[in-house]
């Protein structure tokens, strides 16, 4: 039953996150909050820093990791199989209509309209991802609710990415070090 929770679950992610990856964030979140306490949003953070930092699409990275988390290695495969399977199978179909009707005015009104759409869940996943780094919901008193630490990472990379301009794995093993020095 597990395993048929996982498939349509990220059949629904996958035929719906427009934007690759990052974009299943949103999509992701929800499934935290209406888990029952098995997936968490801080759980999800997690897995998201370690999708980031592995090779591979963050999206099937990240569905994996929660199909593991939920069913072990078959939710896994479930999980990741489930949210690739929309595009393929999206993506021979278009490609067959496409062929016929590339100039059609039509076709190109549906991708103007879903540029717009995936910039959206690509900005809620990154608001999201921030939010979900930087702030505490669950502290105790109003000062502890920004994550100084993790805010002061995340200027000091902002920073170093905008003026050095670097390769990116060079900033993951930066962060990763200063975490582990810092113990985040």
């Amino acid at each position: 039953m597990k395993l048929l929770y996982l498939l349509v679950t990220f059949f629904k992610i996958g035929l719906f996150s427009v934007g690759g990856g990052l974009a299943t964030l949103p999509f992701l979140f929800e499934l935290a909050d209406n888990s029952g306490g098995w997936l968490t949003r801080e759980m999800i953070g997690n897995m998201l820093a370690v999708s980031q930092s592995l090779p591979g699409a963050i999206g099937a990275n990240l569905s994996s990791y929660t199909g593991f988390y939920y069913a072990g290695i078959p939710g896994s495969y479930v999980a990741a199989l489930s949210l690739t399977a929309p595009s393929v199978i999206i993506i021979i179909l278009v490609a067959r209509v496409l062929q016929a009707f590339k100039e059609s005015a039509v076709v190109k009104s549906v991708f103007s309209g879903l540029r717009p759409a995936a910039a959206g869940l690509l900005s809620a996943a990154g608001f999201g991802a921030i939010t979900l780094s930087l702030w505490n919901a669950a502290a105790p008193v109003w000062y502890e609710y920004i994550r100084w630490k993790e805010t002061l990472i995340f200027a000091l990379i902002f920073f170093l990415i905008v003026k050095f301009k670097k390769h990116p794995i060079v900033y993951i093993i930066a962060a990763g070090t200063v975490g582990v020095v810092l113990k985040l």
